[in-house]
This record gives structure tokens, sequence and C-alpha cells, in this order.
């Protein structure tokens, strides 16, 4: 179920009509990513900023494809805010939520493809697929491939509109990312790129 070799997804997909949804995760503090601006020359830019709250907003999304079909975006996004005890990162819970909300609107089976995160071949994720092999087949990336997951062509684009954003705390950067992400799931033909940079075909036929 979770050993096949990456070009098992498409030949399932090609066989019982599911969709191949590649999943990844990312992540951005109140620290922007730099990036070029402008001003007049002996004026450095400065944006005046409260300096003050911290934490991390955290996405999971799931790209997801089929031939002849919309490609689709869905994620989550969970806001940590540094409190103690708080997990800092998605728990299996959350990913199963991601995987079940994906299923139910795509009304289809779903074979997903992801890396070998802790959470991703613990016990408690194992079972969740164990207990529903009617629509989940999940297909292992291998190692350190982050250039055949179109997942990450999404963080790029969402990082790209975050260069030198001041955000005024941990929400408001919270609701930013979501506007990105919405944006995103609006263009399939964005979508496709992702996967396309890939050089990766989700088009097998069935034997």
């Amino acid at each position: 179920m979770a050993d096949r070799d990456l070009g098992e997804g498409p030949r399932l997909a090609a066989e019982t009509g599911a969709w191949v949804c590649c999943e990844d995760e990312a992540g951005q503090t109140l620290r922007p990513p730099k990036a070029r601006t402008w001003s007049r020359r002996g004026h450095t830019p400065v944006i005046a900023v409260s300096g003050k709250g911290s934490g991390r907003v955290s996405i999971a999304g799931l790209v997801c494809y089929r031939p002849g079909a919309r490609s689709h975006l869905f994620y989550r996004v969970i806001i940590h805010r540094g409190r103690k005890g708080e997990r800092r990162s998605f728990s299996e819970a959350d990913y199963a939520a991601l995987l079940t909300a994906a299923h139910q609107q795509l009304r289809a089976p779903i074979i997903v493809c992801w890396d070998n995160l802790n959470t991703h071949i613990s016990a408690r994720m194992r079972a969740f697929i164990a207990a529903h092999p009617d629509w989940l087949t999940v297909v292992r990336l291998p190692a350190y491939a982050p250039d055949l997951n179109p997942a990450e062509g999404v963080w790029a684009n969402v990082k790209n509109g975050l260069g030198n954003l001041a955000a005024h705390g941990i929400d408001h950067l919270a609701a930013i990312v979501k506007n990105r992400l919405k944006h995103i799931q609006y263009r399939p033909d964005l979508i496709d790129g992702f996967l396309a940079q890939t050089g990766l075909v989700f088009d097998a036929e069935p034997p």
C-alpha cells in the first residue's frame, strides 16, 4: 500500500479512475522572504511595524490531477502561537481531515503521493490508511526528491507573493496566506503548470 514506486500512481489512476494527489507541507513566520524593491536613491525603504507577536503559519497542501478533468488544490492552514505545550506541526488527524475532505469533494478514490515524514508513516496514519482501502491509496515519493512534487510549486508561488511583506501579526499573515492559496485554487492552469515543472505526466493508459 505504501511502498509502491511513483510510477504506480498513474497506473492505478488509469485503472480505477482515481485522482493522483501530491501532498507537501510548508511554513511561514513573520519574517518575510526578501525580494527586490525600489525607492529614491539614497533613501532605504522602511516600513514601521509594532515588532510584537510571534508564531508560525503551517500549511499542508494537496494538488490533485486526473486526465481530462480540472485540477484542484486543497489545503489546511494552522496557526502556531508559540504557546507552551502547543504542537508545532500537523498531526495525523489533520492529515486525515485533509485527505477525507479531498475525497468527498472529488467524489472519487484518491492516490496520495507524499514523502516519508514521520507523521506520514506513523502507526496512527498507517491505521487510517488501512481503514479506507476503498478510496485511499498511498505511494511514497523517493527520499530527497522535491523536484518530483508539484506541491512545491504552490509554496514557491505563495512565497513570491510574500516578498518584503510586513504583516501586522500572525493572524494577518495567516489571512494573507489563505488569500494567496484561494487565488491559486481558481487557477487550474497554474496548478497544471506546477505539474509540468516536475516533468511528470499523469496520463498513463490502463494495460
